[in-house]
């Protein structure tokens, strides 16, 4: 892929699911592009992807892979990140990772485009940080309603579609609807993904669990808003919890401001907010749903109301797709800011 203008881009990681979608967003976006360079596994090496009309030959990643690329996108998995994303750095090159693998270095800018984009012109090691999913969704959310009342502290719970586990969690839940709906059982063999079945099931776990009861999925959102948000002593407390959907992630939301709030003035907020649209009618049954968000840029807010229990709160609900602004879309704005 040549071009006479644009970027030298490499995306790590091209054969899966999110490296497809980042092809997606750069294609449909329009990304100027001068040479794009595609790194996977030795066993990926070869294959060739579609893009712009023409077909890419994927390479095998090494650590010579960026001598000449301006822009690394990494989806490959932290390990990967860890190992190849500092030789890409170093080469010049700016990665932007979707791994937790940098996130929390104090040397990284972790990045939401429409929320803090200046965090990028400083990036000492070269390297800007994509969000978790679930942070970037529930933060589109809520940043507009920061900019009016001021953030104090989000209560959350989650529902996570099965993708977010990769193209394995989705095949599981196929395969246990299938039996089940053949009147069958799902055994012990069928449960390789998840610890328990997740056909006709919710599990109250994301990630791994940590010492003090939160998964490390729940713990992301916790601290990345923070950061995300230059708001340090922002409190967060969040139960994630893996559904039985093929995409986009919800979440439930009471947010708790400094100062009084207002429900017409909240819903009024999104139409300045880009990559967000409101779906809040409950009279005609108008509210964000997962289906509506899948393959969609923008995310969804609806069910806006004020909190029954807690002062100066408003608690409501938004979906988002996880691959594409979650993840690949994400990652696509960032490249287009830097410069």
């Amino acid at each position: 892929m040549s071009a006479t203008t644009g970027k030298r881009l490499a995306i790590v990681g091209a054969t899966g699911a999110v490296g497809q979608e980042m092809l997606d967003c750069l294609e449909e976006r329009n990304f100027p592009i001068s040479e794009l360079t595609l790194l996977a596994s030795a066993r990926s090496a070869g294959k060739e992807i579609p893009f712009r009309g023409n077909l890419i030959k994927v390479k095998e990643l090494t650590r010579d892979s960026f001598a000449d690329i301006d822009i690394a996108l990494f989806s490959a998995g932290g390990g990967i990140s860890k190992e190849f994303a500092p030789s890409a750095a170093a080469a010049g090159c700016v990665v932007i990772d979707n791994s937790s693998c940098f996130r929390m270095d104090e040397d990284v800018p972790l990045v939401v485009p429409e929320i803090n984009p200046d965090a990028i012109k400083d990036r000492p090691r070269n390297i800007i940080a994509n969000p978790n999913c679930t942070s970037i969704i529930t933060l589109m959310a809520l940043f507009p309603l920061h900019k009016l009342y001021g953030l104090k502290s989000i209560i959350a719970s989650s529902y996570q579609a099965v993708s977010g586990s990769g193209a394995q969690g989705i095949i599981e839940l196929d395969e246990q609807i299938k039996v089940l709906a053949g009147g069958g059982e799902v055994t012990a063999e069928m449960k390789k993904v998840y610890p328990h079945q997740i056909a006709s099931n919710v599990i109250p776990q994301v990630d791994v669990f940590t010492d003090n009861g939160y998964t490390k999925e729940e713990l992301k959102m916790h601290f990345e808003s923070r950061k995300i948000l230059g708001l340090s002593d922002l409190n967060v407390t969040c139960t994630c919890v893996r559904v039985p959907v093929h995409r986009s992630h919800c979440v439930s939301v009471t947010a708790i401001f400094n100062n009084p709030v207002d429900v017409e003035e909240a819903r009024a907020a999104y139409t300045e907010m880009p990559g967000t649209r409101l779906v809040d009618d409950p009279s005609k049954n108008l509210y964000p749903v997962p289906l509506d968000s899948t393959k969609g840029d923008d995310c969804l807010i609806g069910r806006i109301r004020k909190d029954m229990v807690l002062e100066n709160a408003l608690t409501l609900w938004v979906t988002g797709d996880q691959v594409r602004k979650g993840a690949a879309l994400n990652a696509v704005q960032i490249a287009e800011l830097v410069e």
